[in-house]
């Protein structure tokens, strides 16, 4: 079966420095996988590469079937994979209704000089409730953005993704900031929320381990632009030599006492 996403020795140097090097991985239809690595590894890179903004310098990148490789954001959504805005801190003032249709408007091809007109219309309308209900925000659809709780934020950063109908979405750190209590509900809601909308495969760079390793599928870790494991959650956390080479000793002992 072809994979949803994969790379096949995906590089990428800037000069003399190398981020990423060799780096395959294949992500398939029902999987959450995480990339997991320290500060400097690559993840950043790769999740540039994987979404289109970055274009490698060697291997290739391919989502079901085709080529990729620095198409940028806006064509890639248009194929099915999208990766979470952040609109929320770049736009506090708009509405949480507002925030939803710029990502509705943008997949359904609206140019955003018709934004104003587009705000009455019924589908849009329609469309902007049923994403905001199914991550419980359906009450606060009036409500500015920047006076959202710092999950509800989140919610509506992840909702924004979710409203371009992906196939495949990418979660960058989605509950930095967020209370530890909170950040198993946010994440509880993400993947119930995506069963629920046809989302084939979730990819989600994450620190905190103890989300990695309850929601994962597989694990992928980076270390200096490299693939060093490419594991399902127990086998990870598993091996303390791997472990403490990605997230440090201390996470190691926590884990292996899990």
């Amino acid at each position: 079966m072809t994979p949803l996403l994969e790379t096949v020795g995906v590089g990428k140097a800037y000069g003399e420095f190398v981020a990423l090097d060799g780096v395959s991985l294949s992500i398939a239809e029902g999987e959450l996988v995480s990339i997991v690595g320290p500060n400097g590894a690559g993840k950043t890179t790769l999740v540039n590469v994987l979404t289109g903004l970055l274009k490698p310098t060697a291997g290739v990148v391919r989502f079901k079937g085709q080529d990729i490789a620095g198409i940028g954001p806006v064509l890639l959504a248009k194929r099915g994979m999208a990766r979470a805005f952040q609109l929320v801190h770049i736009f506090p003032a708009m509405t949480v209704a507002d925030t939803i249709a710029v990502a509705v408007v943008s997949h359904t091809g609206r140019s955003l000089d018709l934004f104003g007109s587009a705000r009455a219309d019924a589908a849009l309308r329609a469309k902007v409730r049923d994403v905001a209900a199914i991550f419980g925000l359906e009450a606060k659809l009036d409500t500015e953005s920047r006076l959202l709780a710092q999950g509800e934020k989140k919610l509506l950063d992840i909702a924004s993704a979710f409203a371009l109908s992906p196939e495949v979405i990418l979660l960058d750190e989605p509950t930095s900031g967020v209370a530890s209590g909170d950040k198993h509900g946010i994440m509880r809601n993400v993947v119930d929320a995506a069963k629920r909308a046809g989302v084939k495969a979730i990819i989600l760079v994450e620190h905190d381990m103890d989300l990695v390793a309850q929601y994962s599928s597989r694990i992928v870790a980076l270390t200096a632009g490299r693939v060093l494991a490419d594991r399902r959650p127990a086998d990870f956390f598993g091996d303390p030599e791997i472990v403490a080479a990605v997230v440090g000793k201390l996470v190691g002992k926590l884990a292996k006492g899990s």
